[in-house]
């Protein structure tokens, strides 16, 4: 392990249950283990000359397992929510240096190691596989600071209601959201700045991934000795939302579960991340704002149509629009009638500043107004030029 990953070990192990070194890294104690099967974040989009869906997958070790098999899922249908067809990317790596992936009868073999990464025989297929500096940003120890603020609040006998939010007090969400913004009192700092994790990039023409129609619902997968390891699809959610005040214990086992299932069988966990659903929804002060909340429920109910939504854990991507700027395009489209989203394809590029959005929508039902104080991440990825992310280096080659 890396001095910076033993570095997170320790700044994590410090942290209450809430917080997380990046959207999905060092989640349970299988992945501690072998964090050449931790999948970091997830990565989806169109390209902008509306051929290709790229993607890219950043695992928090800085090699692949030659026993591993890494895995994209890409969901196919013509209404959202609903997918009829379902492509895979399969990539392995037998020995230091040789990539294999394969998508709809296609392939690529051999070092895809460089920028140009490598390209199959029917030019359907493009990969590259190696280290990259993490798109991801996030200001962990501002993030520390804040959920502090809630959970010194319960300590000292604020009340929740009936649903389960905490009933902060105006000055007390002032002191969280502005702790949030800082970093051990002052400016706010990337705590990810300059990790390298080792990273699969893939653009594959529309007509291998889309065959159920130009809504893809997409999500990725570690397996080894025939089992499923790990699993993400949005940003947070696994980490963020589960056993997010129990112990460590009834932590570990639930989010050991969540990595194991599937989206399809996600509904089991809909119960749980209700409960934190209801912490976030307080965040801003006021309870019963969350977005999708049910405004007349009393209980965890109230929560439900968000947390069903979550738990079937899939990076949305629009593939007819070529403009993508938006994290929950897709879904607020669909489910709260945001025109201003319909052309935009959704997803997720390594440009987005997805935590505060994720963030946001939780705590008081928009796209802004909670954020960390890191809006972007040092170095300049790119959502066109493959591989799209930085050099470790700092220099886009």
């Amino acid at each position: 392990m890396s001095r910076l990953l033993k570095a997170a070990s320790a700044a994590l192990a410090l942290l209450v249950p809430l917080a997380c070194a990046a959207s999905d890294h060092l989640d349970t104690p299988t992945v501690i283990a072998d964090p050449r099967l931790d999948i970091g974040d997830l990565y989806a989009w169109t390209s902008i000359d509306g051929h290709r869906l790229n993607l890219v997958m950043t695992i928090v070790g800085h090699s692949f397992s030659d026993k591993a098999e890494y895995v994209f899922h890409v969901d196919s249908g013509k209404a959202f929510g609903k997918t009829i067809r379902t492509a895979t990317i399969r990539c392995q790596f037998p020995s230091a240096g040789q990539t294999h992936c394969e998508a709809g009868g296609d392939s690529v073999d051999g070092d895809a190691s460089q920028p140009q990464g490598l390209e199959s025989s029917k030019r359907r297929l493009r990969v590259f596989a190696s280290m990259r500096d993490d798109p991801f940003f996030n200001n962990v120890k501002g993030t520390r600071a804040a959920y502090s603020v809630v959970m010194d609040a319960l300590n000292r006998g604020t009340q929740r209601d009936a649903a389960g939010c905490p009933l902060l007090s105006r000055e007390q969400s002032e002191i969280l959201l502005e702790e949030w913004k800082h970093t051990a009192g002052g400016p706010p700092t990337n705590f990810l700045k300059g990790w390298t994790p080792a990273s699969i990039v893939v653009s594959i023409d529309l007509p291998l991934v889309t065959q159920g129609g130009k809504l893809v619902a997409v999500w990725a997968s570690t397996h080894q000795g025939g089992r499923q390891i790990d699993r993400a699809g949005r940003p947070l959610t696994g980490n963020a939302l589960l056993g997010t005040i129990a112990s460590d214990e009834e932590s570990d086992a639930l989010k050991e579960q969540y990595n194991a299932a599937t989206p399809a069988t996600g509904s089991q966990f809909v119960e749980e991340i209700s409960k934190g659903l209801a912490l976030y929804d307080s965040f801003d002060g006021t309870c019963g704002n969350q977005w999708l909340i049910h405004k007349h429920a009393s209980s965890t109910s109230r929560y439900h149509a968000l947390a069903a939504l979550l738990a079937d854990d899939r990076l949305w991507v629009n593939t007819a629009a070529t403009r993508c700027t938006q994290l929950f395009a897709v879904e607020l489209l669909a489910l709260s009638r945001e025109q201003r989203w319909r052309n935009d394809c959704g997803g997720r590029t390594p440009n987005y500043n997805a935590v505060n959005i994720y963030r946001s929508l939780l705590a008081n039902g928009t796209t802004q107004g909670v954020d960390d104080g890191v809006t972007r991440d040092e170095l300049t990825h790119s959502a066109d030029i493959f591989p799209f992310l930085a050099a470790p280096d700092g220099e886009y080659k």
